[in-house]
């Protein structure tokens, strides 16, 4: 491929007065408008050809996360792992920043992110947009924006994406946003004006990242920054490297509401930015110096706050309150652990029957009796349990209980799992059902199981709480849920080292595994500590009956065959009693 050619000695990419050979970082000024601006920034020209993304921050130049997130990125960011080139320009808007004048241009008092394209013979704010436009833009396949609340917005973390340009480049735009660590995502429908929307309207998948606020900056928050856009590169091929471990996968945020005052006054904010709201709830109040409301704002649905005003005076026709109304649409990431365990099915079912005929197979019978007998002996009879075992995978623990007499339902998302659960319950002559279904939504009534069981699967969720709670539902009143798990956040599933060379983890090989720690880093459990992070949520959902063993693996994996699982696991048993 062309992206992992070499680069000759003579192919210096040069950029408005920089140049950098490859394999080269230089930093200094880009020169713009015939030299009447100049603005700091970092060329990282990497040996390997490749696409070239421009990070810039300083659009507004009292936002400070962003702008200090690009000066350490500028530093931090090894040349030897970039393929293609990366444009960091660390203040756009430099006369203001540098004067201590708050994001608006020094002379002319404008918003450069309202003027784009600009005009060569407009006022300040309106030269430098042209010349961004017209000397950087054309250099760059990707476009990166940092941001954050200015010194009077109070703002909760998240991603513009554009959203006006063609097919393509908004689809490429929420890829990249969907990396982004932050709770939620916003489509922009603005095409010129902003300088991440006139980008995507020439051709660039470009997003907008914001946090941070009220003038301020905090290492944490850099860092974040820094760490999204770090991701960003890697998901585009730019960076060579692993994504690192997120707490969020951004909601779509949608019919965002931006409620300006119609007169100034004194601003009241009932709320936070990051809480919700519900139709109809007071949202603030604009008052005069005796106290005497002058307006009033309301939600006009449920939604978020976005950001807010947070000073006590508010302009007129500034803005007060933003918030838009959650849309979760189909998780992506549901989509890729599908298709990857799709594609492992077929040796998941050649392990699992042979171990339904190892002596691993009583081992876990009797862990499971040990949980179960006090349970059966309230119902009257051995075997009278109707029990879910839910992520069934191709059907190990379905098939050993319901060939014990119990009424089981295996349930997997993974069509390919089901199918070849459906083969081995055939092979074993096992009584037992399997159907297609999202752990985290199940299509049950409430209290339709006395047990709920489990092996393997919580590390794989994209909202394990929620899956929790879907558990606790289905469960009958008295009933116990079985988790066998472990904190594979932890290790990495690529490093193969001391395991038999009959271990699946060598037989599915190095590519397969790699996506699998790629998807695990998608995940916010992987960051968890576990169990402790499982037993605080059940905590949360008034469960107070938890037991915890971390003996498990011991008495289990006695040997290290091919189902040896080096990570240690943990049984969290919990009874549902209310």
């Amino acid at each position: 491929m062309e992206s992992m050619e070499v680069r000759k000695k003579e192919d210096i990419f040069c950029l408005c007065g920089l140049e950098a050979a490859p394999g080269e970082r230089v930093s200094g000024w880009l020169k713009l408008g015939d030299g009447e601006f100049e603005l700091p920034a970092t060329i990282l020209h990497g040996e390997r050809k490749g696409k070239t993304v421009l990070i810039m921050a300083g659009i507004h130049a009292g936002e400070y996360v962003g702008i200090q997130a690009a000066v350490e990125l500028a530093r931090k960011l090894k040349i030897e792992k970039v393929t293609g080139t990366i444009i960091l320009v660390k203040v756009i808007n430099r006369p203001a920043f540098e004067n201590r004048k708050g994001s608006m241009g020094l002379t002319d008092g404008k918003n450069l992110n309202r003027v784009f394209p600009g005009n060569p013979d407009g006022t300040e704010m309106e030269r430098l947009a042209y010349a961004v436009d017209h000397e950087i833009f054309p250099a760059a396949d990707y476009c990166i924006d940092l941001h954050s609340g200015d010194d009077y917005e109070e703002l909760t973390p998240y991603v513009y994406y554009a959203g006006r340009a063609s097919d393509a480049v908004v689809a490429a735009s929420r890829q990249m946003a969907e990396q982004v660590d932050v709770p939620y995502m916003v489509k922009s429908n603005v095409v010129s004006g902003g300088a991440y929307n006139h980008a995507a309207s020439r051709g660039i998948p470009s997003i907008l990242i914001e946090r941070g606020g009220m003038g301020q900056w905090s290492s944490e928050e850099s860092r974040s920054t820094r760490r999204d856009v770090r991701n960003i590169l890697c998901h585009l091929g730019i960076y060579q490297g692993i994504k690192d471990y997120r707490t969020y996968y951004p909601l779509d945020v949608a019919d965002v509401r931006y409620q300006d005052a119609s007169q100034g006054g004194l601003w009241y904010p009932r709320k936070k930015a990051g809480d919700m709201v519900r139709k109809g709830e007071l949202l603030g109040e604009v008052r005069d110096y005796e106290g005497k409301i002058k307006e009033v704002s309301t939600a006009e649905f449920d939604g978020v706050i976005l950001y807010q005003t947070k000073t006590l005076q508010v302009l007129e026709d500034g803005p007060m309150i933003t918030y838009g109304r959650i849309v979760k649409e189909y998780d992506e990431r549901k989509d890729r652990i599908v298709k990857y365990w799709g594609k492992r099915s077929e040796s998941f079912l050649e392990q699992r029957r042979a171990e339904l005929h190892s002596t691993m197979a009583e081992r876990w019978l009797k862990e499971i009796h040990k949980q179960t007998e006090a349970l059966e002996t309230v119902c009257g009879e051995k075997g009278q349990l109707k029990i879910l075992d839910v992520g069934c995978g191709t059907g190990f623990f379905t098939v050993l209980l319901a060939k014990q007499g119990y009424e089981v339902i295996g349930t997997d998302l993974t069509p390919e799992m089901v199918e070849n659960s459906r083969r081995l319950a055939e092979e074993e002559q096992a009584d037992c059902r399997f159907l297609q279904m999202d752990a985290e939504d199940l299509e049950f009534a409430d209290e339709t199981f006395d047990v709920v069981i489990s092996r393997n699967l919580t590390w794989t969720l994209p909202d394990v709480e929620h899956a929790y709670k879907e558990w606790i539902r289905v469960l009958k009143k008295g009933g116990i849920l079985l988790n066998f798990d472990a904190n594979y956040g932890m290790s990495d599933f690529a490093d193969t080292a001391g395991l038999p060379k009959t271990h699946a983890h060598y037989t599915v090989g190095d590519e397969m595994m790699r996506e699998c720690e790629e998807i695990k880093r998608q995940l916010p459990i992987s960051s968890y500590s576990r169990p402790a992070w499982d037993v605080e949520a059940l905590s949360r959902m008034k469960l107070q009956e938890f037991s915890i063993d971390l003996g498990i693996s011991k008495r289990i994996y006695i040997e290290k065959d091919e189902f040896y699982n080096p990570t240690p696991m943990f049984l969290l048993c919990a009874r549902k009693t209310e």
